[in-house]
């Protein structure tokens, strides 16, 4: 366990991830292999189409997902909590009713002395590709789509920290893992990260149409086209 800073804090909540129990719960990430989630999605978010829910929720837990990766290079810390101990509730968040993650700050581990290989293998199998195939049990929104929602995160992400000299050099270890195809073995046949970046520098990608599958945020009350969509 270590102890989360205050700039910590505020790195999780600019990504609607927040340390305290929620006031309206919803679901733990466990429940969402055992409950029919989706309909609650679209109650809480007035979404009309089950694949624009799926692709909705995956892209809120892909801001949480994406501040991993941030703690991971610049504190050598990950959350570490099991399913049912990281909760999703509702939320109002800029006028718009929506979906926020909630967890224990002591779930926060250092992890310094452990391999990086294995660290981020386990993000990406355990919290990643774990979500994306109970999601795919509930609706035919394409994997892809799902991946792509937790990349524009990390794109974002990776630009920063390989631009801050506090935290280049262990970014760009860490963006190098994930770009090599022996980490997503068990998900796919080569690195999907890798894929998405078409062989660019995060910074050349931003503001441009990386992704090969539309997110749907157009067909969210309350939200816009996001910019790095595909469709004119």
């Amino acid at each position: 366990m270590t102890t989360l800073t205050n700039d910590q804090i505020r790195q999780l909540n600019m990504y609607s991830t927040y340390i305290t129990p929620p006031t309206h719960p919803l679901f733990s990430l466990k429940q969402l292999s055992e409950i029919d989630f989706l309909p609650i999605v679209q109650v809480v978010t007035g979404i009309q189409n089950k694949t624009v829910a799926a692709s909705y929720i995956m892209r809120r837990y892909g801001m949480f997902i994406s501040t991993q990766f941030v703690m991971l290079a610049t504190y050598d810390e990950l959350w570490m909590g099991n399913a049912e101990d990281l909760m999703f509730g509702s939320n109002v968040e800029y006028g718009n009713k929506g979906i926020s993650m909630y967890l224990n700050k002591s779930h926060y581990s250092d992890v310094e002395e452990q391999s990086r290989f294995d660290v981020i293998r386990r993000v990406l199998h355990e919290q990643i590709h774990s979500l994306v195939v109970e999601i795919r049990k509930h609706s035919s929104v394409s994997p892809l789509t799902l991946w792509e929602n937790v990349f524009g995160f990390m794109l974002w992400h990776y630009n920063v920290l390989l631009e801050q000299p506090s935290t280049s050099t262990q970014a760009r270890i860490d963006l190098e893992l994930l770009k090599t195809d022996k980490l997503w073995e068990g998900i796919a046949s080569q690195s999907l990260f890798n894929k998405y970046l078409k062989g660019l520098e995060p910074a050349q990608l931003l503001n441009s149409t990386v992704r090969s599958t539309c997110c749907f945020s157009k067909d969210v009350p309350g939200l816009q086209k996001c910019g790095f969509c595909p469709l004119s």
